[in-house]
C-alpha cells in the first residue's frame, strides 16, 4: 500500500498523468541508450532524484518500494556472473564467466534505471489516473479490466490479511513458533476462500447488473496539462540527449 500513498500524498498528484507517462518513456529511452554503467547510473540517479525532490516522494518510502526490486536485481546479476559448461575433458564445471563483468554492469545499470522510470510514474501517478491515459492511448479494455479487478482485489486481501492477522493475535495465536506456524497455515487457508467467495460475489454482482461491457470511471480534469506535457517532453529529451553525450 505504500505505492497507493505515495501516489496519492506527492506534490506532482494533479500534474497530468501524459506528462509523467511522457517522462517516464524518456528515462526507459535513456537507460536503453545508455552505453555505459556509469551513464546507466547517472539516469538513475536523475530520475530518482527527480522522484523524492520533485516530486516530494519521501526517501524512505521511494526505498522501500524499490528495495525487493533492486535485491531481485542484484541477485539476477550475480547469477550472470557465472559461467556453467563443460571443460576439456567433458565434464560440467562453474566459475566466473570470462569478460562478462563489463556486461553485467551494463545489464544492471540499465535495468536501475528502467526501475528508477518506472518508479517515478507509478509512485507520482494513481492507478484510476493511470488507467484513464492507458484507455486514451487504446490499450484492449480487456487488460484494464483485469488492472481494475486485481486492484480492487489487493486492498480486500489486505484488509482481510489485517483482520485475521488481528484476531489471531488477540487470541495468542503468534505466541510461540507452533502456534505461529498452525495460525500461519490458518490464515492462508481462510484467505484461499475469502478470496474464491469474494470473487464469485464480484461476478455474481456484475452479472447481475448486465456488466458486459468495459468498466468505467470518471477521469479527473487536469490543469495545464498542455503545458506540463510539454514540460516533461523537452525534460525527457534532454535526458536522453545526456544519455547519448555521456556515452
Amino acid at each position: 500500500m505504500l505505492i497507493e500513498q505515495a501516489a496519492y500524498g506527492n506534490r506532482w498528484r494533479r500534474v497530468s498523468p501524459a506528462a509523467k507517462g511522457s517522462l517516464a518513456l524518456a528515462g526507459l529511452l535513456a537507460a536503453f541508450v545508455a552505453a555505459t554503467p556509469a551513464t546507466a547510473a547517472c539516469v538513475a540517479l536523475l530520475l530518482a532524484l527527480t522522484t523524492v525532490l520533485g516530486a516530494r516522494v519521501a526517501a524512505g518510502v521511494y526505498l522501500r518500494v524499490a528495495a525487493p526490486a533492486v535485491g531481485f536485481l542484484a541477485i539476477g546479476s550475480l547469477s550472470l556472473l557465472v559461467a556453467v559448461g563443460p571443460d576439456a575433458a567433458g565434464q560440467f564445471t562453474w566459475g566466473l564467466a570470462p569478460d562478462a563483468a563489463r556486461r553485467v554492469a551494463t545489464l544492471a545499470g540499465r535495468s536501475l534505471a528502467s526501475l528508477a522510470a518506472l518508479l517515478l510514474l507509478v509512485l507520482t501517478t494513481p492507478l484510476p489516473d493511470l488507467i484513464g491515459l492507458l484507455r486514451r492511448l487504446r490499450v484492449p479494455e480487456v487488460l484494464l479490466d483485469l488492472m481494475v479487478l486485481c486492484y480492487r482485489m489487493l486492498f480486500v486481501l489486505a484488509t482481510a490479511v489485517r483482520d485475521t492477522l488481528t484476531a489471531q493475535s488477540a487470541r495468542l495465536g503468534y505466541a510461540s513458533l507452533r502456534h505461529g506456524w498452525r495460525s500461519l497455515g490458518l490464515l492462508l487457508a481462510n484467505l484461499a476462500v475469502q478470496i474464491w467467495q469474494r470473487a464469485q460475489a464480484l461476478h455474481v454482482a456484475a452479472v447481475a447488473r448486465n456488466g458486459g461491457g468495459p468498466l468505467r470511471f470518471l477521469s479527473p480534469g487536469f490543469a495545464n496539462a498542455g503545458r506540463d506535457t510539454l514540460l516533461a517532453v523537452v525534460a525527457g529529451a534532454a535526458l536522453i540527449l545526456f544519455a547519448v553525450g555521456l556515452g
